[in-house]
């Protein structure tokens, strides 16, 4: 790659993300209230993005083999009950990260 491809490619990178960052300002300005559908997509994408992770997380886990899933399944019971217990993200991914890591590394 060439000095200016680089470049170019940094220019491109730049502008896409200046796009993505103000449109939506631009779009929707302060003193106007959002349209329904923008509203709809606010309340549901979220949980929707959850869900595919849970499922991409998921979807390789074989219970027919070697563990049986059972360091994933630990793992997400740990997560589901932080996260209904004290409502804190970090406390809930940290900690189901860290069981999940330590059951791979000295239990299966």
């Amino acid at each position: 790659m060439t000095t200016l491809q680089a470049w170019i490619i940094v220019g491109i990178t730049m502008l896409g993300t200046m796009v993505t960052r103000f449109l939506p300002f631009l779009l929707f300005p302060a003193g106007k209230p959002a349209p329904k559908y923008i509203r709809y997509l606010g309340t549901v994408l979220p949980a929707a993005a959850l869900g595919l992770l849970v499922i991409y997380c998921l979807k390789d886990v074989s219970l027919l083999s070697g563990s049986h899933g059972l360091p994933e399944l630990i793992a997400l019971a740990l997560v589901t009950i932080l996260q209904c217990r004290w409502h804190n993200l970090l406390l809930s991914v940290g900690a189901g990260t860290l069981c999940y890591m330590a059951l791979l590394q000295w239990v299966f």
